[in-house]
């Protein structure tokens, strides 16, 4: 078939990569957000996925918005068959929609209906589940609802981040997609109606659903911590300033620390939450560099009695 592939961050680029090695598929162009200010200096920088696109000589379309007259014209004379879609980052008109043969085949990082929306990846790791996966599905305008092509699974592991299961699921989920753009190719595979039960959904993370509840269980803690690393970080309050936290540890046998309470010791920082304490192993200050704990701790110097997050 004759593909526009559509995304825009470095987790879509495996997928483009999949697309362009299988040989059986021609990349015709690439859809992707227009140039984003980035680093100190603030100059426009072009996506991941645009980047990647004109390495390998592929024309790369930056809309403002899909609805663009001029971007449709272009779609209409490249006359694709399919366009596969990995976190492009705008919502599409019916207009574009109704342009290739086999419509757009959205890669999701859920199992649909679970966790539709902007952050299935977070939502999955802080609501505890075990286990995730990635969905092909045909693009309608719901949000996530469309008919179901195919599915990988993936084990959530116990230390995971959202930074480590979105690359993990980047990959499998590569494979899925180009799987099914053959299988639609070849007539052979049919996109299946999404169950109307377990329907879940998983709005963009805000900084103020990254803020720590220290009267929360300490798994809790935990997963808010994973779920929220990279972005946009979990976080709490230490002096009236914003200590971001990378990494802490439940800690089961820790029962002697209200919540928000600090206990320091040589080479530890534990606080208490609503059941058991966790141990802080990476923290960010404000203005400052990510640190160990215990570093950061000698150099703020704790006193007895104080707490994070009140």
């Amino acid at each position: 078939m004759k593909l526009v592939f559509a995304g825009t961050p470095e987790v879509a680029v495996p997928a483009l990569d999949a697309l362009i090695a299988s040989g059986r598929h021609e990349v015709a162009a690439v859809v992707t957000r227009p140039d984003a200010p980035a680093g100190r200096g603030r100059r426009l920088v072009a996506s991941p996925v645009a980047e990647r696109a004109e390495e390998a000589g592929i024309e790369v379309l930056k809309p403002v918005k899909p609805r663009d007259p001029q971007f449709l014209e272009r779609l209409r004379e490249i006359a694709p068959d399919c366009c596969p879609v990995v976190a492009y980052g705008a919502l599409l008109p019916r207009v574009a929609l109704d342009i290739p043969a086999h419509g757009w085949v959205n890669l999701h990082f859920s199992l649909l209906p679970a966790w539709r929306g902007a952050a299935p990846v977070q939502h999955s790791i802080m609501a505890g589940d075990e286990i995730t996966g990635a969905s092909t599905f045909l693009i309608e305008e719901g949000l996530d609802s469309g008919p179901v092509y195919g599915t990988v699974t993936e084990e959530i592991r116990h230390t995971d981040t959202s930074g480590d299961l979105l690359t993990r699921l980047a990959f499998a989920g590569a494979g899925l997609l180009a799987a099914t753009m053959d299988g639609i190719a070849d007539g052979t595979l049919k996109a299946v109606p999404q169950p109307t039960e377990g329907i879940t959904v998983a709005p963009k993370i805000t900084v103020e659903d990254a803020r720590i509840d220290w009267a929360a269980p300490a798994l809790r803690v935990d997963r808010v911590v994973r779920g929220c690393h990279p972005s946009p970080g979990a976080w709490t309050t230490f002096r009236g300033e914003r200590l971001k936290l990378i990494q802490v540890q439940p800690v089961p046998d820790r029962t002697d620390l209200a919540p928000g309470a600090l206990a320091v010791g040589k080479n530890s920082v534990h606080v208490g939450t609503g059941s058991y304490g966790v141990e802080l192993l990476w923290v960010q200050a404000q203005g400052k560099k990510p640190m160990k704990a215990a570093d950061w701790a000698r150099g703020v110097r704790i006193a007895d009695g104080e707490t994070v997050g009140t």
